[in-house]
């Protein structure tokens, strides 16, 4: 059965992305620092050949979440800045996107995007039905909330980057009250650059 995976590069300051998102800093000013543990370079091949890490426990973890993911659920904002970026969709599986906004879908070569307009567990739903048995990786900081916020989502992976990144959006904002309880599964820290963290997510109280 599909889990519901968020999985981000975050500073340990909890910035998911820098600040002033836009088209042309599509992980805002100074963002993609987060994730330069994933481009060392001279290393290791991973995932679909586009990534490198001189640390073979990273290369590991980018190949964990290439070789799990059966389909992705996308923020709109991600979506909208992503695009020109990625050149085509970071992973080649159906990827739902979230969004009240409904536009024609740009055709893309190795995955296919529909857009939700009836809300986050409708969304869930939907992925998860596409992923078969390979879990749903979330991106967006604003996606992670709406499914964080639903009780949905059962794994939180964390790449905590060895920096401060001082400023732009956080994972964890905007929750509300509720707590959630977790219990830690996984603990890699290979390279001085990063350390991974995996969770399961067990309530929501």
């Amino acid at each position: 059965m599909a889990k519901v995976v968020l999985s981000f590069s975050m500073s340990l300051d909890g910035y998911v992305a820098g600040p002033n998102v836009s088209v042309r800093d599509g992980m805002g000013v100074g963002g993609e620092r987060l994730h330069e543990w994933m481009f060392a370079g001279g290393g290791t091949k991973a995932g679909d050949g586009s990534y490198s890490s001189t640390e073979a426990q990273d290369a590991a973890e980018i190949d964990l979440a290439f070789s799990t993911v059966g389909a992705t659920l996308v923020g709109r904002r991600t979506y909208d800045v992503g695009l020109q970026h990625w050149n085509d969709t970071p992973y080649p599986v159906p990827s739902f996107v979230l969004t009240h906004n409904p536009k024609p879908e740009q055709p893309m070569k190795s995955a296919s995007f529909r857009f939700v307009t009836d809300g986050v567990e409708s969304a869930v739903r939907q992925a998860t039905a596409a992923a078969g048995d390979k879990d749903v990786v979330v991106m967006g900081a604003s996606a992670a909330q709406q499914v964080l916020r639903a009780g949905l989502a059962d794994v939180i992976r964390v790449q905590v980057v060895s920096v401060l990144l001082g400023g732009g959006t956080r994972l964890f904002d905007k929750l509300g009250d509720a707590q959630i309880e977790l219990a830690r599964s996984r603990v890699v820290a290979a390279s001085p650059g990063v350390t991974h963290l995996e969770f399961n997510v067990i309530n929501q109280a």
